[in-house]
């Protein structure tokens, strides 16, 4: 049986698909009294259906001459929502979608009215996007066939190469699939390693999906886990206060193995660090002023790169 929702959408379709249709039709295929069709066809004219009726023994109703539904129906911010998402997928790595991402978007605007016809189109006009240079390019098709795995329950196969180490064939349990800081990742059960396991999709290849079948664990948060990973032991823990609201600092700070939060008129940057001294020539790149609040040893990073400079100005007679 038909729930009243779905019945609705079965009268939109006969009108459609006939010319005109009686109302003693609509009430058989539907199962329905007359009276409940005569209902069905006032919730679809409060949808701006323009459906037209003739009363009497015999009575029928029709679509107004002319009218055609679009295959989908929109409201300006969902048409926004979905031209934005197509616009959006190169910034996720999925390059190889781009040319399916096109198309798509020349099939939603051949649906759309005129009014939201113009709106997207001034979004394809007036948006430019640039990728950011953390996003790293990840196999669509790979993707694809590892998030088939992750909804069926199956095991995986595939040869990972992480770097400095040979390529190594693995089978893994995939619970889900995070996009994280430019990087596509699988959170997985490993069973070469018989731990949970990390890998990254750019750093797949070869993927197959095996016979057999496994239980994701409940509520798992994969996210939650790969934040906690990258926090691997460091020689330093770092806590710096930058002269600079967090969202000036979009795009300029990376937050892989960082976290930036506001703190009064500027923003708290905590990390580990094994090495300070690039990471005392990053934030003389950042080009505002900042408070080191610790590791002390960052300060004597800054007086050799003070050192540094003057050298090379020496050098070069300035």
């Amino acid at each position: 049986m038909y729930d009243p929702s779905m019945r609705v959408l079965t009268v939109l379709e006969l009108l459609q698909a006939h010319e005109e249709v009686s109302g003693a039709e609509l009430a058989r295929r539907l199962e329905v009294s007359a009276r409940t069709v005569q209902r069905y066809v006032a919730r679809l004219q409060d949808l701006g259906i323009p459906v037209e009726g003739r009363r009497g023994v015999g009575g029928a109703y029709r679509l107004k001459p002319g009218f055609r539904l679009p295959p989908l129906m929109f409201t300006p911010e969902e048409a926004l929502a979905a031209a934005l998402g197509l616009r959006t997928l190169r910034h996720l790595g999925l390059h190889a979608l781009a040319p399916a991402a096109g198309a798509a978007a020349a099939k939603l605007t051949r649906t759309l009215p005129a009014a939201l016809r113009a709106d997207v189109q001034a979004l394809e006009d007036g948006v430019q996007m640039e990728t950011s240079p953390w996003v790293v390019s990840t196999d669509a098709h790979l993707l694809a066939a590892l998030l088939r795995a992750v909804r069926d329950g199956r095991r995986v196969a595939f040869t990972y190469a992480a770097p400095d180490v040979p390529p190594t064939p693995r089978q893994a349990d995939v619970y889900r699939v995070v996009h994280l800081d430019g990087r596509w990742y699988a959170a997985a059960h490993c069973h070469l390693r018989g731990a949970l396991r990390s890998f990254r999709l750019d750093r797949m290849s070869d993927l197959t999906v095996c016979p057999q079948s496994f239980t994701p664990p409940t509520d798992f948060d994969a996210a939650a886990f790969l934040r906690a990973a990258r926090q691997a032991p460091a020689a330093f823990d770092v806590s710096v206060w930058l002269d600079c609201p967090p969202g000036d600092l979009r795009g300029r700070v990376s937050v892989w193995g960082a976290e930036l939060r506001a703190e009064g008129r500027g923003t708290r940057l905590t990390t580990r660090r094994d090495s300070l001294g690039s990471f005392a020539a990053f934030l003389l790149g950042l080009d505002c002023p900042f408070r080191v609040d610790s590791p002390p040893q960052l300060h004597a990073e800054f007086r050799r790169l003070a050192q540094r400079c003057e050298a090379q100005l020496a050098y070069t007679g300035a």
